[in-house]
């Protein structure tokens, strides 16, 4: 507990806290409009309290007293409990598995009281609790194998549990804490093997095998080439086979285009061998395998074990020309429509047509960014991602200012969680992302992922007070 007569509000970061409020305020507002239709609401506060600004008010108020009560709770407690927080979050996952109410076809959610918990939300911050007294605790840096494997097991246990539910937005979210793992000392290239991995995921859906192999050898060659002592000679011959290839390759003469370049790189890689040393040719070669088996599996799991909706909210990010308009493709049309529709300033507070009229589905959850388009503009929309950005700096200015490693790793933990929440919600309301149903954090509408994010921003508040303790 805090020393008796000690303010609780003494120490705390003003600007985290404020914007906190702000945009938590926001939401509510925002959550009020998308209610707000064309009959407005009703008279009696017990039935407003039944709606969702009603009851997005009522999730503030027990929000705040959350808050208060972190800041009233000794630093130290979130430390020592860390560990047990986090098997008590595993635990209501395994729950939820087996007691918990199927909603749009995943059992996520616990039904009390009238009121819905995801515990996916409050097992992202058990799991920023025990990731960051893991890597304080070993004190040695994530490029270890060790740290890492301990490390990834940690948060890919929640993560697996939240891929049986399934609920596989909310599972993506924890590969945010590579961002703390990055932070400790994990290797760059860490970082382009999975880019590159992914790249090659998201290309195996869309590109064919054979154009994809052609590419894949066009990048071995250059590579290759450019690192030849002889560089100027082997660009050169690169130049030539690379224009030969894809004249020939857009004549439909894939398998000799291949063929040429397939050639071009074991002669290269030869001389290279002769020259310097094998690792850089066996590395490409590498890089080319792993590619192509990465790619392969993409496409025969997209064509062979998704589920038609599931093929949908993938073809919407990727080949949105496969999408049917009034169908999958729907959401987002008219997402991009009422962003469009605001203009540069927007139409005004509870003058947005689309928001008023329910065009947009999920409208006070997944596509709430969409009514702050229409209602506010180009500016509306500049301030609350500019809120946004603000926050995540001001963490991490914070967390670089802990000397508690456990402190510091919390922080990062946070601020990589709030920067693919924000990221993949904007994203996709705009189709640069797939529609995967992450919340905007402390604007859309849902008691677990207000509570889930005051409990993280309250506790980060609360260490921040501590700077003297290690």
């Amino acid at each position: 507990m805090t020393k008796a007569g000690t303010p609780i509000f003494r120490g705390i970061d003003v600007i985290t806290f404020s914007i906190m409020i702000s945009l938590s305020a926001m939401g509510w507002f925002m959550i009020f409009a998308v209610g707000y239709g064309e009959s407005g609401y009703p008279d009696s506060i017990p039935l407003f309290l039944k709606t969702q600004a009603g009851k997005q008010a009522i999730f503030l108020g027990v929000a705040t007293i959350l808050f208060l009560s972190i800041l009233i709770v000794d630093w130290k407690f979130w430390r020592t409990f860390s560990n047990p927080i986090y098997l008590g979050t595993i635990l209501l996952l395994v729950l939820v598995l087996v007691f918990g109410t199927e909603i749009k076809g995943a059992r996520s959610w616990f039904h009390i009281f009238g009121f819905s918990i995801q515990p996916s939300e409050l097992a992202k911050f058990g799991t920023c609790l025990a990731v960051s007294d893991y890597l304080a605790t070993v004190k040695i840096t994530a490029s270890s194998r060790r740290a890492l494997f301990y490390s990834a097991l940690i948060f890919g246990v929640p993560a697996l549990l939240i891929l049986l539910q399934p609920d596989a937005g909310s599972a993506l979210i924890f590969g945010s804490f590579v961002f703390v793992l990055f932070r400790n000392g994990l290797s760059p290239s860490f970082v382009l093997v999975t880019l590159y991995v992914i790249t090659l995921l998201i290309a195996g859906i869309i590109t064919p095998i054979p154009s994809l192999l052609f590419a894949l050898l066009l990048l071995g060659n250059l590579v290759i080439a450019y690192s030849m002592k002889n560089r100027l000679v082997w660009m050169g011959l690169y130049v030539l086979i690379l224009a030969s290839s894809l004249l020939v390759f857009n004549l439909d003469y894939h398998l000799e285009a291949i063929l040429a370049n397939a050639g071009l790189l074991v002669i290269s890689m030869i001389f290279y061998w002769r020259e310097t040393s094998y690792d850089l040719p066996i590395t490409v070669l590498g890089l080319i395998t792993v590619g192509l088996l990465f790619a392969a599996s993409s496409n025969f799991t997209f064509n062979n074990f998704l589920k038609p909706h599931q093929q949908d909210r993938i073809n919407v990010w990727l080949q949105p020309e496969k999408c049917d308009p009034h169908g999958s493709l729907y959401n987002l049309i008219q997402s991009r429509v009422a962003i469009g529709s605001g203009g540069f300033a927007g139409k005004g507070f509870l003058n947005g047509s689309m928001t008023r009229l329910n065009y947009i589905p999920e409208q006070s959850t997944d596509f709430i960014f969409s009514s702050i388009g229409e209602e506010h503009g180009f500016l509306g929309s500049i301030v609350v991602i500019g809120l946004f950005m603000v926050l995540i700096w001001r963490i991490i200015l914070l967390a670089e200012k802990q000397r508690s490693l456990f402190s510091r790793n919390y922080a990062y933990c946070v601020a990589g969680i709030l920067f693919t929440h924000i990221v993949i919600n904007i994203g996709m309301t705009m189709g640069l992302f797939p529609i995967i149903g992450i919340p905007l954090p402390f604007i859309s509408y849902g008691g677990s992922s207000l509570l889930g994010f005051t409990l993280m921003i309250g506790v980060l508040l609360k260490l921040d007070q501590n700077l003297k303790s290690v």
